[in-house]
């Protein structure tokens, strides 16, 4: 699909199809396009447009690409899909005041900066492409907020809980999943900004804009560094508990076995087949035994508790 906005009589307008004059557009916004409508956009505007695997590299040299004439951006978008976090790739160029962006899933930063542009009136599209970075970072931004939230909320459940369950860890463990997953989005982003700021094509006003927005992706990396030291304190505070529950445990089955070991003891004294052991021909030999062990128990007992063992 093709959308595209155009300035005309000081209105925005935003339509779609691929019947558009190259004269009064300022944004081409390809959504899922199709060979053909992606044909038609390189003929009309003379551009190269990403391929699929373009979009996808990892290099910083892939990241931002300008030459003399536009600018060519891939940078990945946070997506949530079933409480998973994908980082999926959004291609950008800027040529002649012209902004074509390219990408396979709706977001709702678009559909955002559709309804702002109405009221921001944008002189180009190094403008538009300023509104969608910061619309972004403002998603990022309560995105973040929403997680430390969720961590705060867990924290106080790991102090609360007497007996941490493993869907507890679980837990930890997919927050800093999605911890790592937004760092590498802000960090790409981050790095996107300073090669704008060297670039030739922004004006001095554009400069002052990115220079705020890298200062926010900054507030942002640190929040998330300390989210991701705070998940890795509960982690260790998680493993810690159950370390103490097994000591514990252990603990009482050591206790156990030390008190029954004296009559264990006693017992097997007078389990022994020696001929002369005059307590067997006694009435009072058998109850004297129990009391022997019982005692010896209590005294093993009392041992524990003075040591404070128990």
């Amino acid at each position: 699909m093709i959308k595209y906005v155009s300035h005309k009589r000081g209105q925005f307008i935003l339509e779609a199809g691929q019947d558009f004059e190259h004269s009064d557009i300022i944004w081409i916004d390809l959504f899922d396009p199709t060979a053909e409508e992606m044909a038609k956009v390189e003929d009309v505007f003379g551009i190269e447009l990403f391929t699929p695997q373009e979009s996808e590299e990892i290099e910083s040299s892939s990241k931002f690409v300008e030459s003399d004439t536009e600018i060519g951006i891939n940078m990945n978008f946070l997506r949530i899909e079933n409480g998973n976090h994908s980082n999926d790739p959004v291609s950008f160029i800027l040529k002649k005041d012209i902004l074509i962006t390219q990408r396979a899933y709706e977001y709702k930063t678009f559909s955002d900066a559709y309804q702002k542009i109405r009221y921001i009136k944008p002189k180009n599209g190094i403008d538009i492409f300023l509104t969608l970075l910061e619309i972004r970072i403002d998603f990022d931004a309560d995105h973040i907020e929403n997680i430390t939230d969720r961590i705060t909320k867990i924290s106080k459940d790991l102090v609360k809980d007497n007996d941490p369950e493993r869907e507890l860890l679980l837990k930890i463990s997919a927050f800093q999943e999605s911890t790592i997953a937004i760092r590498e989005n802000i960090v790409e982003k981050q790095r996107i900004l300073s090669a704008s700021l060297k670039s030739k094509f922004f004006e001095k006003e554009n400069l002052q804009t990115l220079q705020v927005m890298i200062k926010d992706v900054g507030s942002l990396l640190d929040h998330t560094s300390f989210n991701f030291e705070r998940l890795e304190f509960m982690q260790n505070t998680f493993l810690g508990l159950v370390n103490m529950e097994q000591n514990r445990v252990i603990k009482i089955f050591t206790v156990v076995t030390v008190i029954f070991m004296p009559p264990t003891l006693i017992a097997s004294m007078y389990g022994m087949n020696f001929q002369f052991m005059p307590e067997l021909d006694e009435s009072w030999g058998y109850p004297m035994a129990l009391v022997l062990m019982v005692l010896s128990s209590i005294l093993t007992l009392l041992f524990f508790k003075r040591k404070k063992w128990l």
